[in-house]
Parts: structure tokens; sequence; C-alpha cells
């Protein structure tokens, strides 16, 4: 079984997204680069932020409730010349469907549903890998970095105010469903609680 680690924009694909999957009882981690579009569905979700109206995610959620279906996980299965297939399990009421995806159309669906993302252990494997000691290096950097703040004003004060800011433009973007300024905004708003 994997968690969502987090999503960054992805240095090497301009527009797309890196999704990192950890173990959840270890250390490897499972990069695997998604389309803007999923990863903002992914973003909201995780945030808890719901849009005016149902993402293609929600719908697909919508569909298997109102048909008496529901997700019982999701695997990543497959990883062919570089490409990742995924599979969702769906449960009905008295059968069974495995349903291909791709794993972040997987993954999206199964964090609304609150199930399991599990990853093939040969996918593993071949694909992940376990992080280098820099974790152990990052408070002692953070540390020796001096903060001063502007114009008498205090950090908090400063990083509450711009916070706050950036929140209601986050909210104006999801209203006017401009997913792509949202996720920016976002971005931004984690940048800046990272920062602490």
């Amino acid at each position: 079984m994997v968690d969502i680690l987090g999503l960054s924009p992805s240095p090497s694909s301009p527009g797309a997204y890196a999704l990192i999957l950890k173990e959840t009882d270890g250390e490897r981690r499972l990069p695997i680069i998604i389309g803007q579009f999923e990863a903002q569905a992914i973003a909201l979700e995780l945030e808890g932020i719901k849009p005016p109206r149902p993402l293609t995610h929600d719908l697909v959620k919508n569909v298997l409730d109102s048909l008496g279906n529901t997700l019982s996980d999701v695997i990543i299965n497959e990883l062919k010349e570089g490409t990742f297939y995924a599979r969702l399990n769906v449960e009905g009421n008295s059968s069974s469907h495995e349903i291909d995806a791709r794993p972040s159309d997987a993954i999206a669906v199964a964090i609304r549903f609150g199930v399991p993302i599990y990853v093939a252990e040969a996918v593993m494997e071949e694909a992940s890998g376990i992080p280098e000691a820099e974790e152990s290096e990052e408070p002692e950097e953070e540390s020796s970095k001096s903060v001063r703040p502007k114009k008498g004003r205090s950090p908090a004060h400063t990083k509450e105010s711009k916070m706050e800011q950036l929140q209601n433009y986050l909210k104006d973007a999801i209203s006017r469903e401009d997913y792509e300024k949202a996720a920016k905004l976002r971005d931004e708003i984690r940048r800046l609680q990272l920062g602490d």
C-alpha cells in the first residue's frame, strides 16, 4: 500500500506534475508524471476544496454510487516502456469488475472513495527509489538562515496576511473554475506553509 507524499511541477516536462507515492510500511518512493488536469483533481480533493460543479473524477464516483457499486481499491499493476498502468477494482451487488485506468485517474477516483492505493511489487522494484539522507540535513540548513522582518513588521504578521490573501485568491479562482490559476496559488500557499 502507498500514500500520496506530494505533488510538484515536473522540471523535465513543462505543464506536467510529479506525483510522489510512498510505501506505507517502507521508505521506497515512486514518482509518476501526470498531467495538469489530473494533478489539479488530486490536489483539490486532498485539500478538501469542492469546485462549484463536479469534475470528471467526481462524476465517476457519482455514477458508481448511483449504480450501487463501490470502489474497493486501485492498483498500479504494470510498467511497460516507461508507461504506468493501473486498475480500478469495483464491487457491485453481485459481481466485481476490474477496470483499466491511467494511474492518475485511478488515484483521483481512489481518494474520492477513500480506498487504498496499491503498487505491484514488480513495479516498485523497477521504478521506485529510496531518498538519500538529505532530509536530516534540511533542519540544519534552515536554522542557519536568518529571516529579517521588513519595515518593522513581524514575520508572522507578514506571512499570515499573505497567506490570507492567497487563500482568498484561491477561493475566487475555484469559483471562476480557473483551475490552472488555482493550482499555482495552491503551490504558493504550500511554499509559504513549508517555510515555517
